[in-house]
């Protein structure tokens, strides 16, 4: 009863900032994805009789606390669909930065979803699979598709209409992302905490939601046509407006250092210069940004010559979960 996983991280091209059912993970709004080749969660998950309570390890370090009560409530869920009742051990090497706005919670939800279900007999479908990972971590139900994907918020009251979808497959489009890292530190206004502020204070949230729809639909037409462009100014827009909620939360808050804002107006600076470079950001400081392969030196060059830049990581677009034994894809 032992299964291994891999998961990448996706970046939100329409973000999903704020819940209307916090317990469901059920967001306010759809939003859409590009997952990424660069950042990664692999996660073993074995179901022992022996055991007396679940175990985590993450990068060969024994977690407690929160962390793992968010794993072993999400592998209460596991154990509930399948009927059966066993504790698990659970290992995980996440070649992601926790907690710094690089989407690890949806790589490692994405994983440990996948593989704790195989493990303990579940067949899900891509569909069910992402139903379930969206209930450890929202984003996490894009990470199960590859290409760019969709999660569509739903209507129904328990969740089950709320799910990510496929909209364009991995070898759709060459789009690069380069993940520009400023820091690694775990972010002192978590995600959560973040949108349940938002929500419930900012002004700015109702405007927020009312123009995602229009965003959505203009992104995916982007998406089929390879407009790289439209994609890029619709992707920074959003990620804008999803900022400018936490602004007007009460108290307001930002993910942002110097260098965020820094680094943002040098990829103004390269679209200046011909160089077409777009930004986006998730709830961290560190910003992602979206360029095409002919311009790769250039916009690498240019970003690690910004004073507060630690590194500058490459990636192409991304496969959805993956199976493993001895290290080899199954």
């Amino acid at each position: 009863m032992k299964a291994t996983a891999k998961a990448h991280t996706n970046i939100a091209l329409i973000k999903y900032w704020g819940k209307r059912n916090e317990a469901l993970i059920l967001p306010t709004n759809n939003s859409l994805s590009i997952t990424l080749d660069g950042f990664y969660t692999t996660t073993s998950v074995e179901f022992k009789e022996e055991l007396l309570n679940d175990r985590f390890l993450l990068n060969d370090t024994v977690v407690e606390g929160e962390q793992f009560q968010r794993v072993t409530q999400f592998l209460d869920l596991v154990r509930s669909l399948s009927g059966k009742e066993l504790f698990a051990e659970v290992a995980s090497v996440n070649a992601v930065p926790t907690a710094a706005g690089f989407a690890s919670s949806a790589s490692g939800f994405a994983a440990l979803a996948a593989a704790s279900s195989k493990a303990i007999g579940l067949n899900l479908t891509d569909t069910e699979l992402s139903r379930l990972t969206r209930q450890g971590s929202g984003s996490a139900c894009r990470s199960v598709f590859g290409g760019f994907a969709e999660w569509q918020k739903g209507e129904a009251e328990d969740g089950s209409d709320s799910y990510a979808v496929p909209i364009a497959p991995m070898e759709h489009w060459d789009i690069r992302v380069a993940a520009v890292v400023l820091s690694s530190k775990m972010k002192k206004v978590s995600s959560r905490a973040g949108m349940r502020r938002t929500v419930e204070t900012s002004p700015f949230f109702k405007g927020w939601v009312d123009s995602i729809h229009q965003d959505l639909e203009a992104i995916k037409e982007g998406i089929h046509n390879k407009d790289f462009e439209k994609v890029g100014e619709i992707a920074e827009a959003n990620c804008l407006k999803m900022h400018a909620t936490t602004l007007g939360a009460i108290p307001p808050f930002t993910y942002w250092l110097d260098t965020t804002l820094s680094v943002m107006q040098t990829v103004q600076q390269l679209r200046d210069s011909g160089v077409p470079a777009y930004f986006t950001i998730d709830a961290g400081p560190n910003v992602k940004v979206l360029y095409l392969p002919e311009h790769e030196e250039k916009v690498q060059e240019t970003l690690r010559n910004i004073p507060g830049v630690s590194d500058v990581k490459l990636s192409r677009v991304g496969r959805g979960i993956s199976y493993l034994e001895d290290d080899k894809v199954v």
